[in-house]
């Protein structure tokens, strides 16, 4: 008796995935062939931009005053 319940209980969870797996390929048929299908587009660069950054040329008078370390001492 036991082997007949394990048995019917199997062929039904058997028969159940196969109804949920076709049904699932009923449902997403199209979904599936066109992911199938689909060619990506090529990459190609649309812009090339261009970062300069000139040197700072040095001036000739002094920017700011050096203070000793010491005279902010407490």
């Amino acid at each position: 008796m036991f082997t007949f319940v394990a048995a019917t209980l199997f062929l039904g969870a058997f028969l159940m995935a196969v109804g949920t797996i076709a049904w699932m390929f009923l449902l997403y048929h199209d979904k599936m062939v066109a992911a199938l299908q689909f060619e990506p587009i090529p990459h190609k660069p649309v812009y090339h931009v261009r970062i300069r950054r000139p040197r700072a040329v040095e001036s000739d008078r002094a920017s700011a005053v050096r203070v000793p370390n010491g005279v902010f001492a407490a």
